[in-house]
This record gives C-alpha cells, structure tokens and sequence, in this order.
C-alpha cells in the first residue's frame, strides 16, 4: 500500500524509510506491521478507508490478519471484545454515531481490563447529518475508561499506534487504547511519513504476544469468569482498580514514548508546548488545528508578543499536572473545543483545563471557552489570530468579557430563510385511480388492475429532479417506478445510503412529500412510532382539521447495506406488524461509503473491503437471502422486484399497498444497478439487471400470507442464462469467469441454482 519515496535515515537507532500517505493510510499500515489476529469492522466515514487498505493488502499476502465484516458496530465491537479475551491482539476503528452505536461495549472491555487498540477518527454526530470533521465523538470516549491517544498528523497516526498497543498491553495498565485523529483534515490528506523500514523491528518494540500472565478464555488448565455480577463492595473495588490503571497508564506511556524516541528520534510528550517557556498568552488546541496555531504564535512572536500554543498528546490520563505547569505564568489562556458540552458554559477541554488550573492553586490565569471548526469547518491562521486576541484582550483588561461562546458563526438572515421550491403533491395527482386493488372474498386473493404503462407516465414523480446520484445509478428508476404503483399520499423514512444523501443537502430536498430520516440502524423502529402516532392521532379526533381524504401510507427506503445493520429493528418492526412497507434497493454494497462488502454482495464479487489479489477472490461467503428472513416473520407480503419487468414491479407495489394500509408490515427487494462501483458501462444497466434475473441470481416472486407464487418464471419463458453471461457483464465479478476462480464461481452457482430449485418448490407446494 505504502509507496517508497526515499530511503534516507532519520534520527534514531532503527533503520526507517520514508512514505508520502495518508493518516488513514498510516492506521492501516502501523496494523499491517503489527500483523493483529483479528478486526472487526463496519464501513462508516472517514474511518471505512482503513479496512479497505488492510483487506487490499490482505489480498496481495501483506499480513494475516482476519478481518471480519459487522452488520454493525455494536457487533464489531462485540468481535473485537470476544477476539480479545481470546487472547489475540484486536484491531478495530470507526467514527461518530458508529463509534457511539459501539459505546456501550467500551466500558466493559476496560471494565474487564482487555487490552486492544481502537483508532476513532473523529467525525461530528448526527443530527442533523454531518459526515465531516469534529470532536463530538471523541468528547464521549472520556468516560469509557480507555486511555486516549491524540495523532495530529499521519505521521502521529502511525507512531501512535505502534505505541498504543504495547500500551494497552503493559503488566501495569491492561486496558484497551483509543488512537484519536481528526475525520478528512488528518485522515484523507497525505503527508510525509517515516516508517520501521522491517516488521521485525516493530514486533521487537512492542514485545511478544500475549505478555506472561494474560488470562484468556482458551486456556484450558486455566478456566476463567468473564464479566461475572458484581455487587458491593467488590464492584467499586473493580472501579478503584481500574481508576489506578488508567493514571498508572500515564507513567507507562511516558516510559513508552521515551523509548519510542530513542529508536526513531520522534517524541510525543504528554502535552505538545510551543514557545511556553516564557508565554504570558496561550491557545489551547487538540490535534490537526494544533499545528496550525504554531504559525500563528511565530508571527506574533515577531510583534513582540509573548505567545505559547499548548496541545494535548494524550486526554486520557489528562495531564493535569503538565498543563497547570505549562500555564503557571500565563495570564490567559484561549481553549478551542471542537465540541460543546451542552449547558457546561465550555467544551471538555475547558472544563478539564479550568480544573487543573484549579487543583493546582492557580486561580489568576484567565480562561476563554469557544466551540470552533464543528461538522469540518476549517481552522486557518486568522481564526488563530482572533483566539490569540481573546487572550491578549483578558490579559490587558484583567477580566474575560465573554467566557464562553461558539466561535465561526454565520449570522442569520430573515431575508434569506429557505423558502418552498416544490410544491406539495396534490392529492388530485397521486390518487388517480388508474389502478385498483380489491380482494375477492371466497379466495382471499388480492384483484389488482394496472393500465398500459404510458397512462401512468401521468403521475407526477415523487422525487423532483436535481438531486446529486451518480451517472447510471438505479435507485431513482427503480423507486419511482415502485411509486408508480402506489396511490395517495406518502409519508417516507429513509435509512442513511446513497438514496438520502443525494437527496438531502441542506437547505435543499428533492422530496415532494413527508420525508424522515433517522439513523442507519434505527429506521424501522423509528417509521414504527410515526405509525401508531398516526393511528392514534386519528382514533383521539386530533388529525381531523387537517382533511385527510386517505389514510397515508408509510414507506420506509432501505438500501446500502441497510438491512444488514438494521436487520434486527426491521424484524421487531415485522413481529410487530406495523401497517408500512419497508422498500429496500439492492445494489449489493455499502456504496455511499466507498463500496465496501454488504451482506448482500454475493460470494466473489470484488468490493473495497472484498478485493482481488493472488491470495483472495472477492467475497469470502454468500450473500443474505433477506426476502426469505422476512417471510419467516409471517408479514402479510413480501415480494422482489425489477425494472426489468415493471408491470410485474407496480402490480406488488398495489399489493404492498393494500396490506400496508388494512393488514399489516410489508418487505419488498428491487434489483438496482450501480454502474460506479459494480464496474460496469451506465448504458448496460438495464440489461445487467434483466440477466440477474434471467440467470435466476435474482428471482422475481411474491409469498402472500405465507404462499409462495414466482412471478416470472425464465425457464418457462425459454430465457434463462447462464449465471456467466450476468457475471461476465460487471468488472467487479468479470475476473470469477477466469480458471483460477472456478472452485468460486462452481460454489456460486450451485448456491443460485440450490436457492432457484428451493423457490419452485415452494411455488408448487403452499405449504413450504
């Protein structure tokens, strides 16, 4: 992965060699040296890079590491939690609303004192939706008992790692590491970076694995309890302990970086001075805005400014003692939060910057709170000079005129509010009667009535144009003809995915109608309460002024992985049988973060975290038969879909309708194409999808109440393909139709024809 670009020595003692990459570049490159056992991971940016390089390396034979594909982060922090007391050295990495989904996992893995090494990069949480850089994730790692390491640069971010885990697994700390770096300003943006030009040399600094006197769970002669009930007072004995470790850590850290400049000549002490010898003004900033700052304090120094910048190297243990050195002769003292701590007049870091000031006895310098650079906003040498002067201002005047405030706002403008582009369907245009569906009550079979295809081109679409998906994609084609079939108004949840985020860039919306959108995991459960809101609304009288001709019907849009990590809600959802549908596009990855493996990528198909190389095929298991998981629930329909055949795709969706609105929960799954990352010219599309179909990869049915009916059968038809002729069209399974892939392409098309025969002998037998 890595690119050589000198072979120079740098200072130290151990031969290093130098790369031009990025921060994520450098997690995954440290990991790769280390050679962990196991990661567990889940695609979330701008982490989701460091499992695609580890997997792209993993495919060229770099490392032996065992990377293993979530449905969530809560269940890659589970992996990683099993991998660890198992004994091995665990891996993982994530950002924002993935690394708060993980978070109740956090303190029982330092509760129970197994090391690991987690890198966050950092990420503001939703919501409202931003994907970009900021240090509200972080601020939540405080309480989590892991130690926390701050990288500011690519270069931080490989040192930091290599030193994290012989922390982690030190005798006097066992416990697990947080490597912290800042979303897109570190991670994506590529820098200079020295190396261990030999694993033998990190594998020597960091020690042998497991250190003597680990306890593990695969130790037969040493059986051992993990995470047994506690009551007092041993429990807040295991806190005592736990509390101890984490200040010893900041001890053994000191050893360890010490250490670590010896071999490399590079030093990260605890906190990061600049020009503080002499300071009487002081800027206190975490990583990336960090080295920014530094210009700034040369320049003022050249105006005779006494000017010092302060930043952190590690938050946990806070180095309480080290700041309230660094500051005892300051008069006052800028604090950049990239985060607020809501209702605290300050940050984190202002908080634990005034407590330190505190507990050391100084209560004169002066201290100004400001929430700076949220949801990625840059951080330049002006904004630098403006906390400069907030300081400079306190110190002259004796007093902070205004302790605390958000910094970088934009003034509002009532002249400039959003105001409505698109109007509102109208309820004339959605209900048009074009199409009927009635239920015959000796077969309880659902009637449904659908014209030419030309008359519906009259219903006006539900999504106006405009919105920012990529040439060819499928989502829009598809859904909107999934919406062709549906009558009167909607009321829309979509799931994060591709769907959302090219729709919804605000202050614009390419919805027409009533859209939600929740988080990733959550959007079925979420559609569940707007339900029986609605329905109980309606029971109490309260929605009568509003003149509802018809009852809504609810849709959730699912897609992008979407029914991996929320797998779990969308069953709740199912057992519960709320009156929605659940739509999910299938375009057979995590594409709005870089194509990454879904459970719904098929066996061999190459994605970012699914590579081809000399020792890896494409995916390594098949994909998740989802229709039939949900059938399993006893839902009144679930159905599969494609453009391909769009009569057979609006017929479902009347149906879908009909039981959302009197019976109960629908699931239905369309084939969409993705011409960008399946590899594959726009123009083929269609046809990629109709031989998907063809080849019975992906089979057109419905089961009603339980029954099984195949829609389109292409056997009968005399069109089906061989699965080749589909494979052969996409460059991301082109490669299975070489020799070296065939034991891969035999087991894939078995498991198409397996799942193909299962399927018409449910259609022949209702009972199945």
């Amino acid at each position: 992965m890595a690119i050589e670009i000198s072979k120079e020595r740098p200072a130290g003692t151990v031969e290093q060699r130098m790369v031009y990459e990025s921060g994520n570049e450098m997690a995954a490159y440290a990991a790769h040296q280390i050679n962990y056992h196991i990661m567990g991971y889940f695609p979330i940016s701008p982490s989701t890079e460091v499992a695609q390089f580890l997997d792209l390396m993993k495919a060229n034979g770099q490392h032996d590491i065992k990377l293993i594909p979530a449905d969530g982060e809560h269940g890659s922090a589970g992996i990683c939690y099993g991998a660890s007391v198992a004994g091995g050295r665990v891996f993982n990495v994530t950002s924002a609303n993935g690394f708060l989904y993980m978070l109740e996992q956090l303190p029982v893995q330092s509760g129970t004192r197994f090391p690991m090494v987690l890198n966050l990069v950092c990420r503001s949480v939703s919501g409202p939706l931003n994907i970009h850089g900021d240090h509200s994730d972080l601020y939540f790692a405080l309480n989590t008992g892991w130690p926390i390491l701050l990288a500011r640069d690519p270069q931080a971010v490989y040192d930091m790692n290599i030193m994290a885990i012989k922390l982690a697994e030190h005798p006097d700390v066992r416990l697990p590491v947080i490597v912290a770096s800042d979303g897109y300003f570190t991670s994506h943006q590529k820098r200079r970076v020295q190396t261990f030009a030999h694993r033998e040399d990190v594998l020597k600094f960091i020690g042998e694995q497991p250190p003597e006197g680990f306890p593990h769970v695969l130790d037969r002669n040493n059986p051992i309890t993990v995470g047994p009930y506690m009551n007092e007072p041993d429990f807040i004995n295991n806190r005592y302990q736990q509390s101890e470790a984490m200040y010893r850590a900041a001890k053994v850290y000191d050893e360890i970086r010490r250490e670590y400049a010896v071999l490399t000549g590079r030093d990260y002490p605890m906190v990061d001075l600049y020009r503080m010898e002499d300071a009487e003004v002081a800027v206190f900033l975490l990583n990336s805005a960090a080295e920014i700052i530094k210009d700034v304090v040369d320049q003022l120094r050249e105006k005779g400014i006494k000017a010092g910048a302060i930043s952190p190297n590690v938050i946990r243990p806070f180095p309480q003692r080290e700041i309230a050195e660094a500051l005892k002769n300051v008069k006052a003292v800028t604090v950049g939060d990239r985060a607020d701590s809501y209702g605290a007049y300050g940050g984190n870091m202002t908080l634990e910057v005034k407590a330190a000031l505190f507990s050391h006895g100084n209560t004169t310098t002066k201290v100004i709170s400001r929430i700076y650079g949220l949801g990625g906003k840059d951080f330049y040498a002006e904004d630098g000079h403006h906390f400069f002067q907030l300081a400079i201002d306190a110190a002259e005047k004796g007093y902070v005129e205004k302790p605390f405030d958000y910094y970088g706002l934009t003034p509002g403008d009532p002249d400039k509010a959003p105001k409505r582009v698109i109007e509102p369907l109208k309820y004339e245009e959605v209900k048009t009667g074009l199409i009927t569906v009635e239920k015959d009550e000796e077969t309880g079979k659902l009637k449904v009535k659908v014209p030419p295809l030309r008359n519906l081109t009259k219903k006006p679409k539900r999504l106006a144009p405009g919105h920012g998906a990529c040439p060819g994609c499928g989502i829009f084609s598809g859904l909107e003809l999934f919406f062709k079939g549906i009558e009167g108004d909607i009321v829309a949840l979509f799931q994060t995915g591709c769907a959302m985020v090219v729709t919804t860039g605000y202050p614009y919306s390419s919805h027409k109608a009533t859209y939600i959108h929740n988080l990733f995991q959550n959007g079925a459960a979420t559609l569940s309460g707007v339900v029986e809101m609605f329905w109980e609304r309606k029971r109490r009288g309260e929605l009568d002024h509003l003149g509802l001709k018809d009852d809504f019907t609810f849709v959730m849009v699912t897609g992008d992985g979407g029914m991996d990590i929320g797998m779990g809600p969308a069953i709740g959802a199912a057992l519960r049988n709320h009156k929605m549908i659940i739509i999910e596009y299938d375009n057979e990855g995590y594409m709005n973060t870089g194509a990454q493996l879904s459970y719904s990528t098929p066996l061999g198909h190459r994605t970012s975290t699914s590579n081809v190389g000399k020792f890896q095929g494409g995916k390594l298991f098949h994909h998740k038969d989802t229709p039939q998981i949900m059938a399993a629930t006893n839902i009144p329909y679930v159905f599969t879909g494609a453009e391909c055949q769009p009569l057979d795709l609006i017929r479902k969706a009347a149906k879908a309708q009909y039981y959302a609105q009197n019976e109960g929960l629908v699931y239905g799954k369309i084939l969409i194409t993705c011409p960008l990352n399946w590899l594959s010219e726009e123009k083929y599309g269609q046809q990629i999808i109709e031989d998907a179909v063809n080849s019975c990869f992906f089979p057109l049915y419905e089961v009603e109440h339980g029954v099984t009916t195949i829609t389109y059968n292409p056997e009968e038809k005399g069109k089906r393909i061989p699965v080749t002729d589909w494979l052969k069209r996409m460059g991301k399974t082109r490669h299975l139709t070489r020799p070296e892939y065939a034991e891969a392409l035999k087991a894939f098309e078995e498991e198409v024809e397996r799942r193909w025969q299962r399927l018409k002998a449910k259609h022949e037998n209702p009972y199945l």
